[in-house]
């Protein structure tokens, strides 16, 4: 949990560095003992022993998916976006309209657009864009 919430924040700062500090470690560490590891399936992707990426994933969703800086571009997304979508017809995520990077990512993998905010739905106050994939889609 704590190697996940690491890598979280990690990436998170990095491509969202306006958010940067949002929340404690403490904070974050308990979001992820109390609510991903709760509720979600995670795997993660390791070099050597260190933890470098993680989704999690639930039916229908993607809640997490982040890697590491610099262990992006290397085909670990791609490989844990596909074990969250081993089994499932139809899945939805969130993502910042400003994470360029991850909507890119999102849109080469078969994910369209089905809805964008304003922000006043999240606790960032950032607004989001809300993606789908459908199998076979």
């Amino acid at each position: 949990m704590a190697e996940a919430a690491l890598v979280h924040r990690a990436s998170f700062d990095d491509r969202l560095p306006w958010l940067a500090g949002l929340h404690t470690p403490a904070e974050d560490l308990g979001y992820f003992r109390d609510r991903v590891f709760d509720e979600c399936e995670v795997w993660g992707a390791q070099d050597g022993e260190r933890l470098v990426g993680f989704v999690a994933f639930r039916d229908g969703w993607i809640d997490q998916l982040y890697v590491l800086p610099g262990h992006q571009g290397q085909g670990l997304g791609r490989a844990l976006l596909a074990v969250a979508l081993n089994g499932q017809t139809n899945v939805r995520l969130w993502t910042f309209q400003k994470n360029t990077a991850a909507r890119r990512f999102y849109e080469r993998n078969g994910f369209v657009v089905i809805e964008e905010t304003d922000g006043s739905g999240n606790e960032e106050r950032e607004p989001d864009v809300l993606y789908e994939w459908r199998k076979g889609g």
